[in-house]
Protein backbone atom coordinates (compact mmCIF):
# COMPACT_ATOMS: atom_id res chain seq x y z
CA UNK A 1 0.00 0.00 0.00
CA UNK A 2 1.05 3.69 -0.78
CA UNK A 3 2.23 5.68 2.32
CA UNK A 4 0.09 8.56 2.52
CA UNK A 5 1.62 11.97 1.81
CA UNK A 6 1.23 14.52 5.66
CA UNK A 7 0.80 17.99 6.11
CA UNK A 8 4.28 18.71 5.62
CA UNK A 9 3.98 17.99 1.85
CA UNK A 10 1.26 20.35 1.88
CA UNK A 11 3.54 23.21 3.65
CA UNK A 12 5.93 22.58 1.47
CA UNK A 13 3.65 23.74 -1.59
CA UNK A 14 2.23 27.07 0.51
CA UNK A 15 5.89 27.95 1.61
CA UNK A 16 6.28 28.48 -2.12
CA UNK A 17 2.77 29.46 -3.39
CA UNK A 18 1.45 31.25 -0.24
CA UNK A 19 4.66 32.24 2.08
CA UNK A 20 3.56 33.12 5.39
CA UNK A 21 0.71 30.95 5.25
CA UNK A 22 0.92 28.23 7.82
CA UNK A 23 -0.99 25.78 8.77
CA UNK A 24 -2.74 24.97 12.20
CA UNK A 25 -3.09 21.78 14.43
CA UNK A 26 -5.67 20.77 16.83
CA UNK A 27 -6.07 18.55 19.23
CA UNK A 28 -9.50 17.53 17.99
CA UNK A 29 -10.34 16.04 15.20
CA UNK A 30 -11.13 18.40 11.69
CA UNK A 31 -12.43 15.67 9.47
CA UNK A 32 -15.38 16.64 8.64
CA UNK A 33 -16.73 20.42 7.60
CA UNK A 34 -18.79 21.02 11.06
CA UNK A 35 -15.75 19.95 13.40
CA UNK A 36 -13.32 22.05 11.21
CA UNK A 37 -15.70 25.09 12.02
CA UNK A 38 -16.41 23.99 15.57
CA UNK A 39 -12.25 23.97 16.33
CA UNK A 40 -11.34 27.23 14.56
CA UNK A 41 -14.45 29.13 15.51
CA UNK A 42 -15.99 30.14 11.85
CA UNK A 43 -18.94 29.68 9.96
CA UNK A 44 -19.57 25.67 8.45
CA UNK A 45 -19.69 27.71 4.58
CA UNK A 46 -16.04 28.88 5.69
CA UNK A 47 -14.82 25.91 5.38
CA UNK A 48 -13.39 24.64 1.87
CA UNK A 49 -14.30 21.02 1.68
CA UNK A 50 -12.30 18.53 -0.84
CA UNK A 51 -14.14 16.30 -2.86
CA UNK A 52 -12.61 14.02 -4.85
CA UNK A 53 -14.00 12.34 -7.97
CA UNK A 54 -12.62 9.97 -11.12
CA UNK A 55 -14.85 10.52 -13.72
CA UNK A 56 -14.46 8.39 -16.54
CA UNK A 57 -13.64 9.62 -20.01
CA UNK A 58 -13.88 7.87 -23.68
CA UNK A 59 -11.01 5.18 -23.82
CA UNK A 60 -11.95 4.17 -19.95
CA UNK A 61 -9.12 6.69 -19.13
CA UNK A 62 -10.10 8.33 -15.66
CA UNK A 63 -9.76 11.60 -14.65
CA UNK A 64 -8.93 12.46 -11.10
CA UNK A 65 -11.07 15.74 -10.00
CA UNK A 66 -11.14 17.61 -6.74
CA UNK A 67 -13.96 19.53 -6.15
CA UNK A 68 -13.42 22.23 -3.77
CA UNK A 69 -16.93 23.61 -2.09
CA UNK A 70 -18.03 25.45 1.21
CA UNK A 71 -18.62 23.36 3.74
CA UNK A 72 -22.37 24.23 3.97
CA UNK A 73 -22.99 23.00 0.20
CA UNK A 74 -23.25 19.80 -1.44
CA UNK A 75 -22.00 18.76 -4.57
CA UNK A 76 -24.35 17.98 -7.78
CA UNK A 77 -22.45 14.83 -9.46
CA UNK A 78 -24.74 15.61 -12.21
CA UNK A 79 -23.42 19.19 -13.02
CA UNK A 80 -19.48 17.38 -13.11
CA UNK A 81 -21.44 14.96 -15.89
CA UNK A 82 -22.35 17.87 -17.97
CA UNK A 83 -19.51 19.51 -17.60
CA UNK A 84 -17.49 16.43 -19.44
CA UNK A 85 -20.14 15.45 -21.71
CA UNK A 86 -20.58 11.59 -19.95
CA UNK A 87 -23.60 10.11 -18.02
CA UNK A 88 -23.83 10.36 -14.41
CA UNK A 89 -22.68 7.23 -13.96
CA UNK A 90 -19.30 7.57 -14.99
CA UNK A 91 -17.85 10.16 -11.66
CA UNK A 92 -17.73 8.46 -9.00
CA UNK A 93 -16.83 9.55 -5.67
CA UNK A 94 -12.47 8.50 -5.13
CA UNK A 95 -12.29 5.19 -2.53
CA UNK A 96 -10.34 5.24 0.38
CA UNK A 97 -7.67 4.06 -1.70
CA UNK A 98 -8.17 5.99 -4.62
CA UNK A 99 -7.63 9.14 -2.08
CA UNK A 100 -4.44 7.79 -0.92
CA UNK A 101 -2.91 6.19 -4.25
CA UNK A 102 -4.13 9.52 -6.37
CA UNK A 103 -4.46 12.61 -4.79
CA UNK A 104 -2.37 11.62 -1.34
CA UNK A 105 -4.42 11.89 1.67
CA UNK A 106 -6.42 9.71 3.83
CA UNK A 107 -10.27 10.86 4.12
CA UNK A 108 -10.91 13.94 6.19
CA UNK A 109 -7.44 14.98 5.31
CA UNK A 110 -7.33 15.97 1.38
CA UNK A 111 -5.87 19.24 0.88
CA UNK A 112 -6.65 21.42 -2.03
CA UNK A 113 -3.09 21.18 -2.63
CA UNK A 114 0.10 19.35 -2.61
CA UNK A 115 -1.82 16.09 -4.32
CA UNK A 116 0.27 12.93 -5.22
CA UNK A 117 -0.76 13.32 -8.99
CA UNK A 118 -1.73 15.98 -11.09
CA UNK A 119 -5.67 16.70 -10.74
CA UNK A 120 -8.50 19.19 -12.14
CA UNK A 121 -9.60 21.26 -9.86
CA UNK A 122 -12.93 23.01 -9.92
CA UNK A 123 -13.66 25.82 -7.12
CA UNK A 124 -17.34 26.50 -5.83
CA UNK A 125 -18.41 29.92 -6.17
CA UNK A 126 -20.48 30.00 -3.14
CA UNK A 127 -16.94 30.22 -1.38
CA UNK A 128 -17.33 33.86 -2.36
CA UNK A 129 -19.57 34.70 0.39
CA UNK A 130 -16.10 34.51 2.67
CA UNK A 131 -13.46 37.06 3.19
CA UNK A 132 -11.50 33.98 4.86
CA UNK A 133 -11.72 30.53 4.03
CA UNK A 134 -10.17 27.33 5.77
CA UNK A 135 -8.86 24.49 3.77
CA UNK A 136 -7.49 20.86 5.10
CA UNK A 137 -3.88 20.62 5.77
CA UNK A 138 -3.44 17.21 4.67
CA UNK A 139 -3.75 15.25 8.19
CA UNK A 140 -7.47 14.76 10.35
CA UNK A 141 -6.44 17.91 12.48
CA UNK A 142 -4.42 20.24 9.93
CA UNK A 143 -6.30 23.28 8.87
CA UNK A 144 -5.01 26.45 6.76
CA UNK A 145 -6.13 29.60 6.57
CA UNK A 146 -6.47 31.49 2.66
CA UNK A 147 -8.56 33.80 0.61
CA UNK A 148 -10.89 32.91 -2.04
CA UNK A 149 -8.04 34.75 -4.39
CA UNK A 150 -5.25 32.54 -2.74
CA UNK A 151 -7.37 29.54 -3.69
CA UNK A 152 -7.76 30.26 -6.97
CA UNK A 153 -4.04 31.25 -7.61
CA UNK A 154 -2.34 28.47 -5.54
CA UNK A 155 -4.94 25.55 -7.29
CA UNK A 156 -5.19 26.77 -10.92
CA UNK A 157 -8.43 25.97 -10.71
CA UNK A 158 -11.69 26.62 -12.14
CA UNK A 159 -15.17 28.15 -10.99
CA UNK A 160 -17.95 25.94 -11.82
CA UNK A 161 -21.05 25.99 -10.59
CA UNK A 162 -21.12 22.17 -8.90
CA UNK A 163 -23.66 22.41 -6.12
CA UNK A 164 -27.35 21.04 -5.31
CA UNK A 165 -29.81 23.57 -5.14
CA UNK A 166 -30.80 24.11 -1.34
CA UNK A 167 -33.11 21.05 0.39
CA UNK A 168 -31.80 18.42 -2.03
CA UNK A 169 -29.35 15.80 -1.07
CA UNK A 170 -25.94 14.85 -2.17
CA UNK A 171 -22.01 14.22 -1.39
Amino acid sequence: MTEPLTPADVQSVLDRALPGTQIRFFENTTATSQQAADNIGCALGQIVKSICFLVELEGGRREPIVVLTSGDQKVDDRKIAEHYGVGRKKVKVATAEELIGIYGYPPGSVPPVGHRTPVTTFIDSTLARWDMLYAAGGAHNAIFPLTLENLLAVTGGTILDVVRPPGEPGA
